[in-house]
């Protein structure tokens, strides 16, 4: 069983920065190879969308093309820890995101993602 804890989101003024981080619980993730971990984020009224990923190596990385160039995720795996550095922020940033992980990084595809977490809140 793989547990997923956000944290990091609040509200913040359009043009501003936060960190998201998610931390992912030791006794299902380590020793798995080929693990994808990704960020998704879904406002009120709409579906889930992805937003990046980053593969096993953590060399690999997607952006959906709305935060190219603003996001960028990263992860420590000795702190089985994965993160997300948002930069100018955006109105249209606001959602709840989460972050989630499956095997190999095929898919940005919601579905395809296993297991999530609760989700942090983003406001701009």
């Amino acid at each position: 069983h793989v547990q997923l804890v956000e944290s990091g989101g609040g509200s913040v003024q359009a043009g501003g920065s936060l960190k998201l981080s998610c931390t992912v619980s030791s006794s299902a993730y380590s020793g798995t190879s080929n693990r994808c971990m990704g960020w998704f984020r879904q406002a009120p009224g709409r579906e889930r969308e992805g937003v990046a990923r980053i593969d096993d190596s953590g060399s690999v990385t997607n952006y959906t093309d709305s935060v190219k160039g603003r996001f960028t995720t990263s992860k420590d795996d000795a702190k089985n820890a994965l993160y997300l550095q948002m930069n100018s922020l955006k109105v249209e940033d606001t959602a709840m995101y989460y972050c989630a992980t499956r095997r190999y990084c095929t898919t940005m595809s919601p579905a395809a993602f296993g297991y999530w977490g609760q989700g942090t809140q983003v406001t701009v």
